[in-house]
C-alpha cells in the first residue's frame, strides 16, 4: 500500500489556518492558504498529507456538527476541493480525520432530539436516558466520550447511524477524492463498525488507507486484513523521548524489541504502525527534550525504526508548545506563512525523508539490534535486496561500538561519507548514521 511507502505531514486546519475557537457560523475560505505550504511539504519529502478535523464543528473540530461540509471557518466544499486536488498534483495523498464516536452539541440529529426528546426518529442515534440529566441541564441524560457532556456519544449498533457515516465517507471520496481516514479513539469504536467501514472503503476505491489512534493494548486486534491498516504508535512515543532525556537507550529499545523483533513471539513484526514524535495532542517534541541537540537523532530514529514516520506542522524547524493549564492551543497555533521556517533541522529532515525514499530496508526491513549502551544504539534494518545500519549516540564524547557488521565497509547516507568497519564503529557524539553496508551478507 501507497502508505507504506510515505513520510506524512500532520496539519490541524483550524489552528493552523488561525480560525476563531468557537465557530462564529462567518463563512472565511481560510483552508487555501495550505496551498503555499505545498512546496515546503514537497521539499520536507513528506508525500501525504493528514489533515486533523476539517468538517463542521462546534468549537475543535472533534465535536461535528455536519459531516458532509467544511467547517464555515476553513471555508467551502469547493475550496477544501480544491486544496486536495493541487496536493494530488503534487504527488501528496490526503487523509481526512474520521471523527465516528462522538459528535457534538450542535449535530443535527441531536439537536432533533434535544427539541423532540422521545417523539425525535433520532433518539436511538445515542446512547439516551430521558430518566436523567446532563451537565447542561437538558432534562435527559446521554453517554458522552470519557464523561465530556460537548462530545454526545454515537450507538454504532444503530444501523441508521452506520449507513449515515458510510453514505458521507462515500461522499467524501465522490466529492473530495480523498486517499485514506485516521479514525479518532479507534479504541472506543465499535469492532463491528469498523469492519463495515473497512469493507464498504475497500469497495469505494482502491488502496484506501485506515489509520486508527490507538493509546494502548494490542494494535492486533484492530490492525488486520479485516479492520485497520496501521495504528498510532504510542507505544514507543513515550520511549523516544524519554530515552534522550534519561540518556537511557535500554527503554526505547525494549519497546523496539517487544514490537519488531527477530524471535517469534514478537508483536507487530510487518505491521506499518505510524510512528511519531509529536503531534496536535501532546506537547512539541522541542519542548519535550530537555538537550535541543537532540532534536535531529530522535527524528534519525524515527525515520530509522520499522513504521511509517509523520512530522506535525511547525516542528520541523524546532517550533516549542506545551499544554497550558489542560488547553492544547499553544499545540495548535496559527502559522503564517512568514513564520515558516527552513533551518538545519528543516533540511535534516528532508534528508531522512529522501534516504528512507530510496531505502526498501528502512520500508519494509527487518528489524534486529547489534548494539546498545546507555547513550548508544545501533540496529540492522534489511530485505533481501538492501541492509542499513542505524548508529546513534547521543552522549558528548564518541564511542566504539563493537558489532558483527557482516560487511567491512558502507556509506552514510545522511552525510554521504565512507564508514570502515574494522576495529569497530567509532560515532560521534551527538550523531546519528544510516550506513549502507557495501555487502549484504545473508545467514
Amino acid at each position: 500500500m501507497w502508505a507504506n511507502e510515505s513520510v506524512f505531514y500532520q496539519i490541524y486546519p483550524l489552528g493552523f489556518c488561525g480560525a476563531p475557537f468557537e465557530n462564529d457560523g462567518k463563512l472565511v475560505s481560510r483552508i487555501k492558504k495550505v496551498e503555499d505550504w505545498i512546496p515546503h511539504i514537497q521539499k520536507l519529502g513528506a508525500n501525504a498529507i493528514y489533515f486533523s478535523p476539517v468538517f463542521e464543528s462546534d468549537t475543535h473540530g472533534y465535536n461535528t456538527r455536519d459531516y458532509t461540509k467544511i467547517d464555515c471557518r476553513l471555508g467551502t466544499n469547493e475550496d477544501f476541493k480544491e486544496v486536495v486536488d493541487k496536493l494530488h498534483a503534487a504527488g501528496i495523498k490526503v487523509v481526512l480525520d474520521g471523527v465516528f464516536n462522538h459528535v457534538g452539541r450542535g449535530f443535527w440529529a441531536f439537536q432533533d432530539v434535544l427539541k423532540n426528546r422521545w417523539d425525535s426518529p433520532y433518539k436511538d442515534w445515542f446512547h439516551i436516558s430521558f430518566d436523567g440529566n446532563s451537565n447542561y441541564n437538558d432534562g435527559l441524560w446521554y453517554e458522552g466520550w470519557e464523561g465530556n457532556f460537548d462530545l454526545v456519544k454515537l450507538n454504532l449498533r444503530n444501523e441508521e447511524v452506520i449507513q449515515h457515516i458510510l453514505s458521507c465517507v462515500k461522499g467524501w471520496i465522490d466529492e473530495f477524492d480523498i486517499d485514506g481516514l485516521r479514525l479518532d479513539v479507534a479504541y472506543c469504536l465499535d469492532h463491528d463498525f469498523i469492519r463495515r467501514l473497512r469493507a464498504h472503503c475497500d469497495g469505494l476505491k482502491q488502496d484506501f488507507f485506515l489509520l486508527g489512534e490507538l493509546l494502548h493494548g494490542d494494535y492486533n486486534v484492530f490492525v488486520n486484513d479485516g479492520m485497520l491498516h496501521s495504528a498510532t504508535n504510542y507505544m514507543c512515543y513515550k520511549g523516544l523521548y524519554s530515552s534522550f532525556n534519561c540518556m537511557n537507550m535500554f527503554e526505547i529499545i525494549h519497546s523496539l524489541l517487544q514490537q519488531f523483533g527477530p524471535e517469534e513471539w514478537t508483536l507487530y513484526k510487518g505491521l506499518p504502525l505510524y510512528n511519531f514524535v509529536d503531534n496536535h495532542d501532546v506537547e512539541r517534541i522541542a519542548s519535550q527534550l530537555e538537550d535541543k541537540e537532540h532534536l535531529p537523532l530522535i527524528y534519525a530514529m524515527e525515520f530509522a525504526m520499522p513504521g511509517v514516520p509523520g512530522v506535525y506542522y511547525g516542528s520541523e524547524w524546532g517550533m516549542e508548545g506545551k499544554k497550558e493549564q489542560g488547553s492544547d492551543d499553544s499545540l495548535r497555533p496559527r502559522i503564517h506563512k512568514e513564520d515558516l521556517v527552513e533551518n538545519e533541522l528543516t533540511n535534516y529532515i528532508a534528508q531522512l525523508a529522501k534516504v528512507r525514499a530510496g531505502s526498501p530496508a528502512l520500508k519494509y526491513g527487518d528489524y534486529l539490534q547489534l548494539a546498545i549502551a546507555p547513550d548508544v544504539l545501533v540496529f540492522q534494518r534489511r530485505t533481501n535486496e538492501d541492509r542499513i545500519i542505524f548508529a546513534m549516540n547521543c552522549g558528548d564524547g564518541e564511542f566504539t561500538a563493537h558489532f558483527d557488521a557482516q560487511a567491512g565497509c558502507g556509506i552514510d547516507l545522511i552525510t554521504g561519507d565512507s564508514v570502515d568497519f574494522g576495529g569497530g564503529l567509532t560515532i560521534q557524539g551527538k550523531t546519528a548514521m544510516i550506513i549502507r553496508t557495501e555487502e549484504v551478507s545473508l545467514p
